[in-house]
């Protein structure tokens, strides 16, 4: 078993985790930012660069969010261009099983691998909210319990294609198809397969398919657990061990001392967590527009509306869609005891996600004891600025890494599989 460390990062172009106001982050719309990313990631000697996807611009109570970023281009075009300005790092697409169709998928991805000269990767995900359907002809028409159905037939006609075997027909409620390849294989023979999702159907759709496993479940204890799950998972399905390399998902924050990492990781979550944020976080759970109230304030001496959570931002996991009632109430008590104001409150229910905090010594031997024990395989780092996260990963904790010697110093291959070292 390899005790070698995998990096990726989750450039996912949406959301509270980039400090955008931060004068030091590079132009997110340019393709310059981009190009300077990736070259930064192949000179850290990083396995791959993951595109998020999204197919809808996020909303907050049937309005665009406008605290989020929009405008974020096709994954499989974006990485075609950094294709041509890199040499190495994997490319790695955020694609949806449920408003794609697998023949038209599965050649633009091998065309990508094809052109990379085998460095494609397709992070596979799925969808059920109605409101990105809306944007597609078949609109929400797939249920919550289907989706992973719909996934793993969608993926096995990819893979039949992509085998070479002549023309594939699939006919099946979820995928209906008569196709043949027409992009010629790789050096890798075909794109890696990642995917993305925690829930039962998730890790199974993993254990049959997947080669890399991007994973939430990043505190040592869970990675630990999900790992050895997954592990029973593929023997299952009669596949070894060392199958699949599981990368949970990271945020870093170093610092010249632990006192100064756990400084910087603090004013970090409170510059994301802003007081603009915290009112459209309330305005989920009130369903009302909450702008005359000052975030500086109290919570709304308003009722919210009837009804559970609306998840038109996409922002909502299944779980919290019910009992905002009751959640509301344990908030008003919290928020009275300690005398908090809306940001305050929010900032303290909001659940803090699992992060390295430290010096660049404390986190490589922190990571090292996660490949060591097998609790991970590596790590999908998404970055807070950009580039002077990367750059900070790259210059500091990367040599550090190297020194623990559970880091390569070279590229020994120049596909994403190589990289990966995967069978």
């Amino acid at each position: 078993m390899s005790t070698r460390l995998h990096l990726g990062v989750f450039y996912t172009g949406v959301g509270p985790q980039f400090l955008w106001d931060d004068p030091s982050n590079a132009d997110h719309t340019a393709i310059e930012t981009y190009v300077s990313v990736a070259r930064t990631l192949e000179r850290g000697l990083f396995d791959a660069f993951f595109l998020g996807e999204g197919l809808r611009v996020r909303e907050n109570r049937g309005r665009v969010h406008a605290l989020d970023v929009a405008g974020r281009p096709d994954a499989i075009t974006h990485l075609s261009a950094l294709a041509a300005a890199t040499t190495r790092i994997g490319l790695v697409a955020t694609q949806n099983t449920t408003y794609n169709f697998p023949a038209d998928l599965a050649r633009r991805l091998s065309s990508l691998d094809f052109l990379s000269g085998g460095r494609a990767g397709w992070n596979i995900v799925t969808t059920d909210n109605a409101w990105t359907g809306a944007n597609f002809r078949r609109g929400g028409w797939l249920a919550h319990e289907r989706r992973y159905e719909r996934a793993s037939q969608f993926v096995e006609a990819a893979l039949a294609l992509w085998s070479g075997g002549g023309l594939v027909d699939r006919h099946t409620d979820l995928v209906n198809m008569r196709a043949a390849t027409t992009v010629p294989p790789s050096p890798q023979g075909r794109p890696v397969l990642f995917q993305a999702g925690d829930s039962s159907g998730g890790r199974e759709l993993a254990a049959k398919y997947a080669d890399v496993v991007f994973s939430a479940n990043t505190a040592y204890d869970k990675a630990l657990a999900y790992a050895e799950d997954l592990r029973a998972r593929l023997a299952r399905h009669g596949r070894p061990a060392d199958a699949v390399r599981i990368l949970p998902g990271a945020t870093v924050v170093l610092g010249d001392t632990p006192a100064d990492a756990a400084e910087r990781a603090e004013d970090i979550r409170r510059r994301q967590i802003t007081p603009q944020r915290a009112l459209a976080f309330l305005e989920q759970y009130w369903g009302r527009d909450l702008s005359a109230y000052d975030p500086r304030g109290p919570l709304p001496d308003i009722d919210p509306v009837e009804g559970e959570l609306d998840p038109s931002r996409g922002t909502i996991s299944i779980a919290d869609r019910t009992g905002k009632l009751d959640r509301i109430q344990r908030w008003r008590e919290l928020a009275e005891a300690k005398k908090l104001s809306i940001h305050q409150l929010v900032l303290e229910v909001q659940p803090r996600q699992h992060g390295f905090v430290g010096t660049p010594g404390q986190v490589a031997d922190e990571w090292a004891h996660y490949v060591r024990t097998r609790a991970a395989d590596g790590f999908n780092i998404s970055p807070h600025l950009v580039p002077a996260a990367l750059d900070d990963i790259v210059d500091r904790l990367v040599p550090e890494l190297q020194d623990r010697g559970v880091y390569r110093t070279e590229y020994e291959g120049t596909t994403l599989r190589e990289h990966l070292e995967l069978p």
